[in-house]
């Protein structure tokens, strides 16, 4: 070492805890010498002892390690202790020009920062002392400064004692004030190594001017140091009694590393850059999640193009169309979970059918378990108005038509609507269809005309005028041709099959006879040559033949099972006979005879005349290969995913009416699964009579999306009109009109409207309400010319429209409803199940009551209390194959009207809320909507309400000893496999996500009440007067 100066030579060692010693963090300074000697040896002797610190001849201090003594060897806090050393260290370093104290400032407040707020390794300690001047920084060598151990974490987890202090320090900082430095230059070694350079003569200017400093520093100074000595003492205390908490280590980084994913793609989106982060700005932990639950490893060209477009990056609306199967709904998956997780908004997705909501709320709830949101169903009569506020979680809402309107119009009036980050809507082109369509037009109008945050996103395999809906959904357009397994089309006429080529002259091009012999008793039992056609695939290969009508489908599946050889009863026999055995236990006793008669075979009938329980027990054995044939009407094609190796068309028909192209499209999209077939085909078979439409049906384009919005009257514009004015939304004619004008009738209007304006229809329209007594008319004198009509609505009319009621049926309703409290018969539920059975259903009821007929007795109420004894019957056998053959009605009906018994008698419920007078439904109701809901014994009813979870399963799991939610939410998937017959793992692992997703939603809606009742209300007196002092 040179005599020419003072060198200070010490080393830090960081000791392996969750909370380090804060005297790691401050360097203390000496002006004594180390004493001569060979520097590398020393260094040599340092490494061998292992972390400990040294300060030759001067001054010997050692970190214990123990749990039990964080102070280790300190007598006291005040003599001989680290704190004495920090004050020490403040006192003279507080005595350095005014310059260099405003450098103890910056550098206090940046170590605050970086190790308070980050909570990353520091590596810039040498900051605190870094004290350089012009010339003894470049000039001077060979000084030693302060070396961290590679991989020690400063501020790993800091106490909150810890963080008060540095937080109260960073304060005392700031009042010091902030004055421009004349040198700064801080440097810093590559890792954790940092070097500190304190040139001898400003060790020698400091003890000069210790005099002339004390003199001139203020008060505020002194407090400063006497506050750093008392917080540290506090802080130390604290954490000596403090127990530490032990945590994995694993676990922290990868919670750590998830949420600086997620914050990584949450500034990607809000920027224009291009870096997506690790998967399409999510954490990969999502892709990882793909590649586990569902078999995912790369995406498909089409949907990274998709997801990459600017218009996607720039939250535009969207709307794009694929062919089936060509994978549309990842792409919405992938955009919702960005909403989610990075944009922390709410996600609504709108799917057309009751069985699909259930099929996606079991797919995503274990998304849910792991990424940390809610999945909430919003089907039947599940759902909550307005939704549940979360405090910290996102909520995906998955809904139909009907309930997704209902939960857009709940956000609406409670002023949430802003909280919607994103709308997705599967099957776009079902807005041209009905009264659901011109429901789903009024969902999506109301969102445009109040959100200009909330992004829509509309996907479909069957569009054809896209440039109106284009307009109307302000909306970008992305097309693709793609489709994951090649789709070859066929016709077959007699005994002759054509591929369809759109080069060819007429539109097809022969490809090859049917090779089969066919007995005469054959030819006579299938002319069409069905089983000629499914005996080609089945039963290695899967197939489905879609027939006109539901009877249709059983007689074909019995005459197919006729001919086929006795092997096809080898194949899986097992599986076959375990499949009867779920479909008796879940009927009772009872079995189908046409099921009984087909299973064997690996056939089976799919039509709506099934009940819940038997539908989606065959659909599993479908999709595990157990069953290879289903003969099915044109409803599967629009429901849950099971394609097929081939698909048949038995006819150019549904029903009565000829095929059109949309649904001709949605059949044969099944055909052709990917992953497992190479490629997919469609035969339709067709009479000659029938050619020349068929092949107009393949050539033509897609039938175009024209709006119901008017045309379903009471169901479309009138329940429009009645909710904008409910809900506040437009009051007057103009702002009505103005919003008309906006829909996608209003787009259409000059195709639509031929006769009068639409105007006109608006004006007529807010008539009829008022007339009806739904709306009330004001008017406003503006001035002595200009006069403005404002609506607002009645109790009957915001019962209605909170009710979702069909205002066909509303004062039918409530008269009903009036007339039921003048003699209310509790002494069985006979009486409110009758004001609870819907009315649409009427009419198709045929009860042979000849007595009541000759009274003159109203059909109307003859066939809605002869549905209330179904309905009642129901509810005291629960059990639907009873209740079918004591009214010699199809199970599938009764299975349809208990549906929509339970619906229509949650829309009561909301419409009895709304008026003060039918207070004594609104507890009677609430039961009942439970009891139509499950229909099962009460102990089954928590099972039950665990989304895939049905009445058959349910009764499983009781007996296994699954009799809570708790219970399934803790279950171990392996062993609900080994306990419950006919079980995948795939159901087990979703039966046990959508239990802990529910379990947690339960406790997370606790928590925010606890916290509710513990908050002082805004308008607690004095609350105003306080905060205005504090201010």
């Amino acid at each position: 070492m040179d005599e020419g100066g003072s060198r200070i030579r010490r080393r830090v060692s960081l000791p392996k805890r969750n909370r380090p010693s804060l005297g790691c963090i401050f360097v203390g300074l000496t002006a004594a010498e180390l004493e001569p000697g060979d520097e590398g040896k020393e260094e040599e002797e340092m490494v061998a002892e292992n972390r400990r610190r040294k300060t030759a001849g001067v001054l010997r201090v050692e970190h214990n390690d123990s749990e039990e003594d964080m102070f280790g060897d300190y007598d006291s806090f005040t003599e001989n202790s680290f704190i004495a050393q920090v004050d020490n260290l403040e006192q003279k370093y507080m005595q350095l020009p005014e310059h260099k104290k405003h450098a103890t400032d910056f550098a206090t407040e940046n170590l605050y920062s970086e190790s308070i707020k980050n909570k990353l390794s520091i590596t810039t300690i040498g900051n605190l002392t870094e004290l350089q001047t012009d010339e003894h920084t470049e000039n001077q060598s060979g000084y030693e400064g302060v070396t961290v151990e590679p991989g020690a974490d400063l501020l790993y987890d800091v106490p909150s004692s810890q963080a008060i202090y540095f937080e109260n320090l960073q304060n005392s900082s700031n009042d010091l004030g902030i004055c421009s430095m004349k040198e700064r230059d801080w440097k810093s070694s590559s890792h954790n190594t940092v070097n500190e350079e304190l040139p001898h003569n400003c060790i020698e200017q400091r003890q000069q001017n210790d005099e002339d400093s004390s003199k001139v520093r203020i008060s505020s100074d002194m407090n400063r140091r006497k506050s750093i000595k008392d917080h540290l003492k506090s802080a130390m205390t604290g954490n000596a009694k403090a127990q530490t908490p032990i945590f994995s280590r694993s676990k922290q980084l990868k919670d750590t590393l998830l949420s600086e994913e997620i914050n990584v793609a949450k500034k990607t989106i809000e920027s224009s850059s291009n870096d997506l982060g690790p998967f399409y700005s999510l954490p990969s932990k999502v892709r990882d999640l793909y590649a586990q639950f569902k078999g995912i490893e790369k995406l498909y060209e089409w949907q990274h193009t998709c997801l990459t477009l600017n218009s996607v990056q720039e939250r535009k609306n969207l709307i794009y169309s694929l062919p089936t199967s060509g994978g549309k709904t990842l792409v919405a998956e992938i955009l919702m979970l960005q909403e989610l997780l990075c944009c922390r908004k709410d996600v609504l997705m709108i799917l057309p059918y009751v069985a699909i909501v259930q099929e996606k709320i079991s797919g995503l709830s274990s998304f849910g378990v792991e990424l940390g949101f809610f999945v909430e169903e919003y089907a039947g009569s599940k759902g909550r108005f307005p939704p549940t506020k979360r405090r910290e979680k996102k909520s995906l809402y998955i809904a139909t038509i009907e309930k997704g309107h209902s939960l857009v119009n709940s956000l609406i009036e409670s002023g949430r609507i802003d909280s919607l980050g994103l709308v997705v809507v599967d099957e776009l082109h079902m807005i041209g269809e009905g009264s659901r369509g011109a429901t789903l037009e009024m969902t999506l109008a109301k969102i445009l005309y109040t959100s200009k945050t909330t992004q829509i996103i509309g996907m479909s395999a069957t569009l054809n005028n896209v440039e109106d809906l284009q307009k109307f959904l302000q909306a970008e357009y992305y097309t693709s041709q793609f489709r994951p397994v090649e789709l070859k089309e066929y016709l077959k006429i007699n005994d002759t099959i054509y591929e369809i080529d759109s080069k060819a002259e007429n539109g097809m091009t022969f490809s090859r006879l049917l090779n089969y012999k066919y007995s005469d008793t054959l030819k006579k039992m299938d002319p069409d040559h069905l089983v000629a056609l499914v005996t080609e695939v089945i039963p290695n290969y899967s197939c489905l033949v879609f027939c006109p009508s539901k009877k249709n489908c059983e007689n074909v599946a019995e005459m197919i099972c006729k001919f086929l050889s006795k092997e096809y009863l080898k194949h899986k026999e097992k599986e076959k006979c375990e499949v009867i055995k779920n479909l008796k236990n879940i009927g009772n006793g009872n079995l189908c005879p046409v099921l009984k008669r087909t299973i064997p075979f690996g056939v089976a009938y799919h039509h709506s005349g099934l009940t819940s329980d038997e539908r989606k027990l065959l659909e599993e054995a479908y999709s595990a290969g157990v069953l290879c044939l289903f003969t099915c009407t044109s409803t599967l094609a629009a429901g849950v995913n099971l394609p097929a190796r081939r698909v048949i068309l038995r006819a150019p028909y549904v029903a009565m009416e000829f095929l059109k192209r949309n649904q001709y499209k949605q059949m044969i999209g099944r055909a052709g699964r990917a992953g497992i077939d190479t490629i997919g085909e469609s035969i339709l078979i067709l009479q000659e009579k029938d050619k020349q439409q068929v092949l107009e049906l393949i050539t033509r384009p897609l039938e175009n999306c024209y709006s119901h919005l008017v045309r379903e009257f009471t169901k479309g514009i009138q329940t429009l009109f009645l909710s904008l004015i409910g809900l506040k939304i437009a009051t007057n004619l103009d702002d009505i009109y103005h919003f008309m004008n906006g829909t996608f009738f209003g787009v259409q209007q000059k195709i639509l409207l031929k006769e009068k304006s639409l105007w006109e229809i608006t004006v007529e329209s807010l008539r009829y309400l008022t007339e009806k007594g739904l709306l009330q008319k004001d008017t406003i004198c503006k001035s002595e010319e200009e006069v403005q009509h404002n609506f607002h609505i009645t109790k009957l009319g915001r019962a209605s429209f909170k009710g979702t009621i069909d205002l066909a049926y509303c004062d039918i309703l409530y008269r009903d409803l009036k007339k039921g409290l003048e003699g209310l018969v509790l002494e069985s539920l006979l009486h409110l199940i009758y004001l609870t059975t819907p009315y649409d259903l009427i009419s198709q009821c045929n009860p042979d009551w000849m007595i009541y007929f000759r009274q003159k007795v109203d059909k109307d109420v003859v066939n809605r209390l002869y549905l209330s004894f179904v309905l009642y019957t129901l509810l005291k056998e629960t059990n639907i194959w009873t209740v079918s053959e004591k009214f010699n009605m199809p199970r599938g009906y009764i299975q349809n009207l208990l549906t929509g018994a339970a619906s229509f008698s949650s829309c009561v419920l909301h419409f009895c809320e709304e008026l003060e007078e039918f207070w004594v439904y609104r507890a009677l109701l609430v039961e009942l909507t439970k009891k139509l809901t499950y229909c099962v014994k009460a102990e089954l009813i928590p099972l039950m309400e665990v989304t895939g979870v049905l009445e058959g399963r349910a009764k499983q799991l009781y007996s296994a000893g699954y009799k809570s939610l708790m219970h399934l939410a803790n279950a171990n998937p392996e062993v609900l496999i080994r306990t419950i017959d006919h079980l995948s793992r795939r159901q087990a692992k979703q039966i046990v996500a959508s239990a802990k997703m529910l379990l947690h939603e339960k406790a997370e809606a606790l928590q925010e009440e606890v916290e509710e009742l513990l908050r002082l209300p805004s308008d607690f007196p004095g609350a105003v007067a306080s905060s205005t002092d504090k201010a």
